[in-house]
């Protein structure tokens, strides 16, 4: 009855990376041109930069904006360039794309920010269930990431793991 119980998951020496951590949890809102096209059809380039210039852009303060285009019209790549030169100084960031897209460049660019010296020489386990919406492309990413300094790379959780890569000794 004396038997000391151990967790040989904390003793093992595996760090867990829970990439929830890192998927974009501020709002996205997306800014259509379909609205500042004449008959939702043809951008002209007079009234559209009037248009611009009267757009309260303050309702995009500090959030993840999607700019698209959700009219069949021919836009030239100008407008969209004039459009993030408004958003850029008051959102948190300007993507082109609907708000899947935003989320995705968000967390890709959230990845890629991850300081890689933290895990060197470690034995990493990808947290592999969770609340989130984490696509494969993350995990993708985030072995990219790692391989080069990490000494062992695992997917699902410190109990039950999948192994992905080990560094030659």
């Amino acid at each position: 009855m004396g038997q000391t119980i151990i967790n040989k998951v904390t003793e093992s020496g595996l760090v867990t990376l829970d990439l929830e951590k890192y998927y974009p949890a501020e709002e996205v809102v997306l800014f259509d041109l379909k609205g500042f096209l004449f008959m939702e059809l043809i951008l002209k380039e007079k009234d559209f930069r009037e248009a611009l210039k009267k757009w309260d852009w303050e309702i995009y303060r500090d959030k993840n904006v999607g700019v698209v285009c959700t009219a069949d019209a021919i836009i030239p790549p100008w407008a969209y360039m004039l459009a993030a030169s408004y958003l850029q100084p008051v959102a948190k960031d300007v993507v082109m794309g609907d708000k899947k897209e935003v989320n995705k460049i968000i967390f890709l660019k959230n990845i890629r920010e991850i300081n890689v010296n933290e895990f060197t020489d470690q034995r990493i386990v990808i947290k592999g269930c969770g609340e989130g919406p984490i696509e494969e492309f993350a995990y993708m990413e985030i072995t990219k990431l790692l391989r080069p300094v990490a000494k062992t790379i695992m997917y699902g959780e410190p109990c039950s793991t999948v192994p992905i890569y080990k560094k030659k000794e």
